[in-house]
């Protein structure tokens, strides 16, 4: 029996995979990985077993000590039993702390610091990287291993369960999962996100899945990232055949979404970028999708033309969402093919109607006409409740019931908001470096990625990554830029040494930082 403490409307994530089996149980999950917490059972799932899977998840943390309101961090290698373990959690009316496994081992220490020593769920290899970086035992009360063993932590497996779990709702505007901040700038910010705002961003996203309701979907997206729970909450509920997918690589995904022809794919924005080798891959696998998704960044419109021009599907597009994990998706922008080739990918959307608002201030937090460049405010009832541990952080992002985002942009008179920059990556003499890049990325079709950054002279300093490693052409480089603000010298870097996030933003600031001290070219060829 399921114990109720509260009455209202949430969005609890330890309930959805019951929920979903309760109609649709025998709807096909595929994975491209094994689960940790439970590799014998294969890459071949259903809603079922793994509703089964979270039960039995939720029985073993309990006997390891879980109750209802307590933190639970889950730092483990990059799989989807991060998302299984998160539910199991919920489910027992405790919050899940999700940390990236990419998070640098000092930095889980400071994240941990800003709880009361909670229990933290990881692996071995993981425990005995944080071991040798930080004082684990101090900062929390108790480490579950879900593979192997390692000295002074329990292993998953081995826990004695007596009986089966009572599933616990607490309160609607009570914590219920804890994120962190993309992390682009500096330390990550815990984002407190209770079952009210997270039900608040539920709905909307339902609503526009509507046209895609009941079709295949791909995820391949961080697990750790509230936007991956709004996804599974939305195909979960219309019983959509699921592709899980942890490795990011073309050559992986490839032939996955050729067998399983999937209407719906989503991912990160720089993973779009590198699947675009997918428009003329074998088995034709991006054929059938009618919708792509992108979140967490705004996507170059060559990717998007590409990506859409894969497709066979009628009436086929690329749904953007523009928020942040405080926040939620605050704007919507529906991209065809005609409208790609516009070639304006800084224009995000308009507010979700109903839901969202959207407007421009000065730096006195005042409102300022249409076309003037400003910070970009959002009012949405999907917005976390605080920053965990830093209460005067998330006071100092309000301007009354507005939401300051960190970036500049301007509106429209039609009301289409248009995003500049990062409020901190600004250039003086650069009008928009995410402009730039994506004239870049839509003149060079060799590019991988290009970062316009700040130099130490003032003078915007391009970082690009070739497909392929090999060097840049100079011509090329001089033909694209001849008619763009002046830019220093292109310094080449390999994508993947590129200081990333966990959900492939650009650190910038990190990079500025490389570069100003002299970290030499990297290209590879």
């Amino acid at each position: 029996m399921q114990q109720t403490l509260f009455s209202g409307s949430g969005f609890y994530i330890g309930q959805m995979f019951r929920a979903a089996a309760s109609r649709h149980g025998a709807v096909p999950v595929v994975l491209d990985r094994p689960l940790d917490v439970a590799p014998d059972t294969g890459l071949q799932h259903t809603y079922r077993s793994l509703a089964d899977l979270v039960d039995r998840l939720a029985d073993q943390l309990h006997a390891a000590g879980v109750r209802p309101a307590s933190h639970v961090v889950i730092h483990k290698r990059d799989n989807v039993d991060i998302a299984l373990l998160g539910c199991a959690v919920s489910r027992l009316g405790a919050i899940p702390v999700l940390l990236s496994s990419g998070l640098d081992a000092g930095v889980v220490g400071i994240l941990l610091g800003r709880l009361d020593r909670p229990m933290l769920v990881t692996d071995d290899a993981t425990l005995s990287r944080l071991m040798t970086h930080t004082d684990i035992s101090r900062l929390t009360s108790k480490r579950v291993v879900v593979t192997g063993a390692f000295p002074g932590a329990a292993t998953l497996g081995n826990l004695e369960v007596t009986g089966r779990a009572t599933p616990v709702r607490l309160h609607p505007d009570e914590p219920a999962m804890i994120t962190h901040s993309s992390g682009t700038t500096d330390v990550p910010k815990l984002a407190v996100h209770c079952a009210r705002a997270l039900w608040n961003r539920l709905v909307p996203q339902k609503i526009m899945a509507l046209p895609v309701r009941g079709e295949t979907a791909a995820f391949c997206m961080s697990f750790v990232h509230s936007r991956f729970y709004h996804a599974l909450g939305t195909f979960l509920s219309g019983g959509s055949r699921l592709l899980l997918l942890v490795d990011h690589d073309p050559a992986s995904v490839g032939p996955l979404l050729a067998r399983w022809q999937p209407g719906v794919v989503e991912t990160h924005p720089n993973t779009f970028v590198l699947w675009e080798d997918l428009a003329d891959a074998p088995g034709a696998p991006l054929r059938n999708v009618r919708c792509f998704s992108s979140t967490f960044d705004a996507i170059h419109p060559r990717t998007v033309q590409r990506l859409l021009g894969a497709s066979q599907r009628r009436g086929k597009y690329l749904m953007q969402l523009y928020g942040q994990s405080e926040t939620g998706p605050v704007s919507v922008r529906m991209f065809t093919e005609r409208g790609a080739a516009r070639g304006n990918g800084r224009l995000v959307g308009i507010g979700i109607p109903g839901f969202t608002k959207v407007r421009i201030t000065n730096d006195s937090g005042a409102p300022v006409p249409r076309g003037t460049v400003g910070h970009i405010e959002a009012q949405t009832r999907g917005r976390i409740v605080t920053y965990q541990g830093a209460q005067d952080r998330f006071a100092a992002q309000l301007n009354g019931g507005w939401w300051r985002m960190g970036d500049m942009g301007t509106r429209s008179w039609w009301g289409g908001l248009n995003l500049i920059d990062r409020e901190i990556d600004q250039i003086d003499e650069v009008d928009s470096n995410l402009r730039i890049e994506d004239v870049l990325m839509s003149r060079l079709d060799e590019l991988r990625e290009v970062v316009v950054i700040p130099g130490a002279d003032g003078v915007a300093v391009p970082v690009v990554c070739t497909r392929s490693g090999a060097p840049l052409a100079p011509d090329r480089w001089q033909r694209a830029t001849a008619d763009l603000p002046a830019l220093g010298t292109p310094r080449q870097w390999a994508f993947d040494d590129l200081p990333r996030t966990s959900t492939w933003k650009i650190k910038r600031v990190a990079l500025a930082q490389l570069i100003a001290s002299g970290d030499s070219v990297v290209a590879r060829g």
